[in-house]
């Protein structure tokens, strides 16, 4: 594992380190170095890390907060071949072996879900699984039906969820992500839940179309040990917009001391869909110039400046919070 200066544990305050494997590595994103037990964050397919941005804070009040960028995502560089999901997993374990990270709560967000899930499934000492918009219904594995599901599901997202969609996927390229979506597409997460000996909560947006209720029903069933969440007015990215709710769900599940079977369908209020708030003129310049210096950084593969402009960005979505 490559480190680099040590960090203040201040709430904005964002560390990058990498977790090499051979040739290939993991950009690991970290705040806060106390509390009760890490987070370890997994995106999904041809997104990064900054899914997590707004999550990330409020699951810190718990503990360490680990977000990863995987090779080929998020301006890691792509490997020479195509990893599987069960590849990936071993990244993602390799994360957590690296960082001595002691029975961490992982979490997973659509391709996400399937990496935890085949991680889990294979290391029965994870005590507690998060699961949030978990992909693919098994009748479902078409490129089209998905793509329709996506779009239907995008027009719930908040702007900013968009735009950062549309940046990461350039980051990403077409070609590798032509080269992973098959993995996606084939992965056949039901025979790996059924072998998750981890608590697992699985959380879904409302208008999330690429996980339908019908199937994250399913996935509890399948699940030994589960609880499912729904969250009015989400969609897909339903840790972005309703970042608090999502997390003190994941909070409250890392709280319970005993592991239990709930597969029914629990709807956490009624909402309205969240529009993006309008940041102040300064809040706003700021988070912009974070955005400018971590795709400078991104684009030079220099930590540094990634970490810099992550840390500008957090500072200054936290001020907005505040600020509300």
């Amino acid at each position: 594992m490559e480190r680099r200066k040590p960090r203040t544990a201040a709430r904005t305050d964002v560390d990058v380190s990498r977790v090499y494997d051979g040739d290939i590595y993991v950009r690991v994103n970290s705040i806060g170095t106390g509390g009760i037990r890490p987070f370890v964050l997994v995106p999904g397919i041809g997104v990064s890390s900054t899914y997590f941005e707004k999550l990330a804070p409020h699951l810190n009040e718990f503990g360490p907060v680990h977000a990863l960028d995987l090779p080929g995502f998020g301006g890691v560089p792509h490997p020479p071949n195509a990893l599987s999901i069960p590849a990936y997993a071993d990244l993602v374990g390799k994360v957590i072996d690296e960082l001595h990270l002691e029975d961490p709560i992982v979490v997973g967000h659509s391709m996400g879900s399937q990496i935890v899930s085949d991680l889990a499934s294979r290391r029965p000492e994870l005590s507690t699984l998060v699961l949030i918009g978990p992909v693919i219904h098994p009748t479902e594995r078409r490129v089209l039906t998905q793509a329709m599901r996506l779009l239907q599901s995008s027009w719930y997202e908040p702007a900013t969820v968009k735009v950062l969609a549309v940046s990461a996927y350039l980051f990403c390229g077409f070609r590798w992500f032509s080269r992973i979506l098959p993995k996606m597409m084939a992965f056949p997460i039901e025979e790996r839940l059924p072998h998750v000996k981890a608590h697992t909560l699985v959380i879904r947006g409302e208008f999330d179309a690429v996980a339908p209720r019908d199937w994250v029903e399913q996935v509890g069933e399948l699940l030994p040990s589960s609880k499912l969440w729904e969250i009015p007015g989400a969609a897909h990215s339903v840790m972005y917009a309703h970042a608090e709710e999502v997390a003190r769900l994941c909070v409250e599940h890392a709280r319970e001391i005993e592991a239990g079977d709930d597969d029914i369908l629990h709807v956490l209020g009624d909402h309205e869909p969240k529009d993006d708030p309008v940041p102040s003129i300064a809040d706003a310049a700021k988070a912009l110039k974070g955005r400018i210096t971590e795709t400078v950084g991104v684009i030079q593969g220099d930590d540094d400046k990634i970490e810099e402009g992550k840390s500008q960005t957090a500072e200054a979505i936290d001020e907005e919070a505040g600020e509300r």
